[in-house]
């Protein structure tokens, strides 16, 4: 039976798309087909809003081996042999509704993009933004994201290593979780998403296919409402231990040489990686769907197609070698059946039963083929001007530095995250080595050799929110910081795209200026974009989210022994300030939670001053003059030097001068600045090596466990690592 534009219109295709899919057709599409195109053609599979763009940002470079676009993830040359493959996406939808499997099965998506090419994960990460904290639902929602993310990557034998968390009002509806996944492969070792070959068998292996998922793709396409509880099924459920067993049975196979592609079935199920693997070998596919595994009696076509049911691969295996490819799944129990066979011509046909039930050219439905593309209209956001008029002078330096800062270090976006990384294993899997030495972006090992990976996310979305592309500059300059920091040299980003809707002209304005900064600080850190994911309509009734282009970076050490921590070592060191101070406030926690600002620009920024630095420490680090290095982010100086305190329990002595304000030296958050620790006798060594770096020595380390500042004590480590340590759980266990 035709499909009717009304029912189109209801799947999400606008009227001219559905169109085109007659035009393309040649014919009125049927319910089934409708339904298939309305999925891969949503903003969650073709980006059809973002692709013009997303092209603009750099996509090549040295150590590249597969570049944006090309395969499931982004793949970097690490040296002696080996390739990391990492990507981050969003699952944010689902999260707002069911946060527990929202969260879980966000995290096993993006493992099975990893091992879909092959590679084993080796670490997770995560980076999460809710409402405020005293809010009933902010605090399920928290509860129920942290348990599903720990629940997930526990079980499934990846480590969480890092991750970050803020809590803002505008993520009160619609909060945002972003997973990463990194992993390790030898190089020519990898496998690639397509199929080729007629009369190659087609197979499904993995979890049976049910009704849970069902147009998610879709669901992901919207703005969440009242309303969007009602779309329930659209969240899928996961299964750890399913995947772990896929896992080793996929990483079994791929020696063999059976195999000659391999695709995940995320969003979309098997029409996505049914049409994604043809359209990518210039081959067709036979598809019976009465011959998929299910969980539910009678599903229908349309059903089986748009499933995004969990731990699901499809394989296309070479004739003549399937038996023993079914060996290896029977040994993992897990199902491994042929659904299809591979053909000359370009179409896709699903039968049900016999019955043709749908018959599509491959080509159409995926991006960069048929897909529709899109360039919004785009307008400066009439808030820009409110921003422009902020006058730090109209706040007063208060008299009461301390109790500022006793204030600072316990919101929440400052104060530990240690109620919720307790609940993830850092250590299972992998024997990762960051958290005996914490560093600004973790290490874990590369097991077989003497290589260690930093990766970290990051993105303060305020600064975005105040100035899109210098907000975006920041967010890639302050992961690559982190990395610096740690010992490792920065290889190349993914991203996380979180926007709101991209119809709404402000909305898209804060996109396109984010990507060009975000491009901008590629080409001069020399951090190629290896893929990522774009997450449109994150918006309620209340408005759209912040802004809010997460970074994921992975950087390189050619030994572990480059580490380098954040943690003061030694009394008696001196602290070392590199960078400028000035008298900036903007943008900072102390502006906005304490004093109460809501808007005023970035902090202060500049690309080539932020490279020199990177290029600084990078080399006094390599040189092993200096004994840590911590990077100046939220909070501020003060933030930086109790951070770095708490570690070993030391206390520190520093002077502030007076060239700047007060609380600008404490609680801005200028960018480009890293404080350092040197051994006294090492100290003209260090400054000459600076080379014209700006630098002030600030002070030393004490053994007395005190924080002093300019002469006055602020009491003791232990009591203010107390309220920094409790503050968060006491909030969300309120």
């Amino acid at each position: 039976m035709q499909a009717t534009l009304e029912q189109a219109q209801k799947l999400g295709l606008r009227e001219e798309e559905f169109e085109k899919i007659k035009e393309i057709l040649g014919r009125t599409p049927n319910f089934t087909e409708a339904a298939m195109y309305s999925v891969m053609w949503s903003e969650h599979c073709s980006y059809k809003n973002s692709i013009t763009w997303l092209k603009t940002l750099p996509r090549d470079g040295a150590k590249l081996l597969v570049k944006a676009g090309e395969e499931n993830a982004g793949l970097v040359d690490i040296g002696d042999g080996w390739g990391c493959v990492f990507k981050i996406e969003s699952h944010n939808h689902p999260s707002a509704i069911e946060p527990f499997q929202g969260a879980a099965t966000g995290v096993g998506g993006i493992h099975r993009d990893i091992f879909t090419m092959g590679a084993r994960p080796i670490a997770s990460l995560n980076s999460l933004r809710f409402g405020k904290v005293d809010n009933p639902k902010t605090r399920w929602l928290v509860k129920g994201v942290v348990k599903g993310i720990g629940h997930y990557g526990n079980c499934f034998g990846v480590p969480t290593v890092a991750g970050e968390a803020y809590f803002e009002s505008c993520y009160q509806t619609n909060p945002l979780v972003n997973a990463m996944s990194v992993g390790v492969v030898r190089v020519g070792q990898t496998v690639s998403a397509t199929s080729h070959g007629a009369g190659n068998p087609v197979y499904i292996v993995g979890a049976s296919t049910g009704k849970d998922g069902i147009g998610g793709a879709s669901f992901a396409s919207a703005d969440i409402s009242e309303n969007s509880a009602e779309q329930l099924p659209a969240v899928q459920v996961g299964d750890p231990f399913e995947e772990k067993k896929l896992l080793e049975a996929c990483l079994e196979m791929i020696p063999t040489g059976a195999l000659i592609g391999m695709q995940d079935m995320g969003a979309a199920g098997i029409t996505c990686s049914t049409s994604e693997m043809s359209a990518k070998g210039e081959h067709g596919m036979i598809i019976h769907l009465d011959k998929v595994p299910t969980r539910q009696d009678n599903m229908k076509p349309w059903e089986m197609l748009l499933s995004e049911s969990q731990e699901r691969m499809l394989i296309v295996v070479k004739k003549g070698r399937e038996a023993e490819v079914q060996q290896i799944f029977d040994k993992w129990d897990i199902h491994c059946v042929q659904i299809g066979e591979v053909t000359t011509d370009a179409n896709l046909k699903y039968y049900m039963n016999g019955e043709l039930v749908a018959d599509v050219p491959a080509e159409s439905l995926v991006l960069g083929g048929g897909a529709p593309i899109y360039t919004r209209e785009y307008h400066e956001p009439g808030y820009l001007k409110e921003i422009a008029k902020f006058d730090p002078s109209s706040i007063a330096v208060p008299a009461d530095l301390k109790g500022v800062a006793y204030e600072l270090i316990q919101l929440p976006n400052i104060a530990s995250k240690h109620w919720i990384y307790d609940q993830y294993d850092s250590m299972v899997g992998t024997g990762n080595t960051h958290t005996n030495a914490p560093s600004d972006a973790p290490v874990v090992r590369v097991h077989g050799s003497e290589k260690g990976l930093a990766v970290t996310t990051d993105c303060n979305s305020r600064y975005v929110y105040a100035d899109p592309y210098k907000g975006a500059m920041i967010a890639v300059c302050e992961a690559a910081r982190n990395i610096v920091c740690s010992g490792a040299q920065p290889v190349a980003i993914t991203n996380c795209l979180n926007f709101g809707n991209p119809y709404n002209p402000e909305v898209y304005y804060q996109f396109v200026h984010a990507i060009k900064g975000m491009g901008d600080a590629c080409r001069k850190l020399d951090t190629p974009v290896t893929g990522g994911n774009v997450s449109f309509y994150n918006q309620s009734e209340d408005g759209p989210v912040y802004p809010t282009p997460t970074i994921g970076m992975v950087g390189v050490m050619d030994s572990l022994s480059q580490k380098m921590t954040l943690g003061f070592q030694h009394a008696g060191d001196s602290i070392y300030l590199l960078g400028v101070n000035t008298d900036d406030i903007n943008c900072s926690e102390y502006l906005h939670h304490i004093c109460g600002v809501t808007h005023s620009p970035a902090p202060r920024f500049d690309l080539d001053e932020e490279y020199a630095i990177q290029q600084t420490v990078a080399r006094i680090i390599s040189g092993k003059i200096i004994k840590s290095a911590h990077d100046i982010s939220e909070g501020g100086l003060f933030a930086c030097l109790l951070e770095s305190a708490m570690v070993n329990g030391l206390g520190f002595t520093i002077t502030t001068g007076d060239s700047v304000r007060k609380d600008a030296t404490l609680f801005g958050e200028g960018q480009s600045r890293v404080v350092v620790t040197v051994n006294p006798d090492l100290s003209p060594m260090f400054e000459a090596e600076l080379k014209g770096t700006p630098f002030t020595k600030i002070g030393h380390v004490n053994a007395s466990k005190e924080i002093c500042i300019d002469t006055e004590s602020w009491g003791y480590i232990e009591d203010w690592k107390k309220a920094y340590d409790d503050s968060l759980e006491k909030m969300l266990s309120a």
